[in-house]
C-alpha cells in the first residue's frame, strides 16, 4: 500500500507526532455490506467483547456462516432477541436485510456513489445513522477521505491535541472541520491515528 498519506498528514505538526509512531494503517474492503451493517447495529453501545459474543451467536443461528438477506428476514424477531439483541436492534437488522433485498447495497452499486451519496442512500434505513455509515465507508468500502465529526473519540482526541474548547458547539464543529480539511484527501487515516492515540494515550 502506498504510504503517501503519512507524508501528507505529517504536514500537520501536531498530527505528525502521532503519525511518526506508526508505519501506517491499511484499509480493507468487505464484500458483504449487508452483514457488516447488521453487525454494526448489533455492536452499538456495547463493549467489543460483548458485541463479538452476540455476533457469534448470530452466526451460529445459521450454522456459523454469514446468512443471506432472506435468511435474516425468515428469522423470527423472538429468535434474534434470544441472542441478546434489544427489540429495536432486531427490527433494525430486519430493516437492513429488507432494504438490501429491495434496493441493493452490493459493492458494485455503492462504489459508483461518492461518500455523501452513500450516507444519504443508507440512512434511509430506520436504525442506520450517519456515524454508522461513516464507519462503513471507512472499514467496509475502504474510502480514504472520511471525517467522523460526531465520533466522541475523535472529538476527545482533537480537544486534547489541538487544545480546543467545546463551550460553543457551532464554533467547536467549525474548528474540527477547519483542522480536518488540511488532512484531505486522507482524513480516514487521520481518524484512525486519532483513535489509536486515544486508546494508547497515557492516563492523566
Amino acid at each position: 500500500m502506498s504510504k503517501d498519506y503519512l507524508l501528507h498528514l505529517s504536514k500537520d505538526k501536531r498530527l505528525k507526532k502521532l503519525v511518526e509512531k506508526h508505519d501506517g494503517f491499511t484499509l480493507k474492503k468487505r464484500k458483504n455490506i449487508c452483514i457488516y451493517l447488521c453487525a454494526s447495529i448489533m455492536s452499538q453501545q456495547l463493549s467489543t467483547k460483548v458485541a463479538d459474543v452476540i455476533y457469534q451467536r448470530f452466526l451460529n443461528l445459521y450454522g456459523g456462516k454469514e446468512p443471506t438477506e432472506q435468511q435474516i428476514l425468515d428469522t423470527p424477531l423472538d429468535t434474534l432477541r434470544s441472542i441478546g439483541l434489544s427489540n429495536a436492534k432486531t427490527n433494525y437488522v430486519h430493516n437492513v436485510a429488507r432494504f438490501s433485498l429491495a434496493q441493493g447495497m452490493d459493492l458494485k452499486k455503492l462504489n459508483k456513489m461518492n461518500n455523501e451519496e452513500v450516507i444519504v442512500y443508507l440512512t434511509q434505513i430506520k436504525g442506520v445513522g450517519r456515524w454508522t455509515v461513516e464507519m462503513l465507508l471507512m472499514f467496509a468500502l475502504g474510502r480514504e477521505d472520511v471525517f467522523a465529526i460526531d465520533d466522541l473519540g475523535i472529538q476527545n482526541a482533537m480537544v486534547n491535541i489541538y487544545k480546543l474548547e467545546r463551550a460553543d458547539k457551532k464554533l467547536f464543529r467549525a474548528e474540527l472541520l477547519r483542522i480536518s480539511d488540511k488532512w484531505s484527501p486522507y482524513r480516514t487515516y487521520a481518524c484512525i491515528h486519532l483513535w489509536h492515540w486515544k486508546d494508547n494515550s497515557p492516563a492523566k
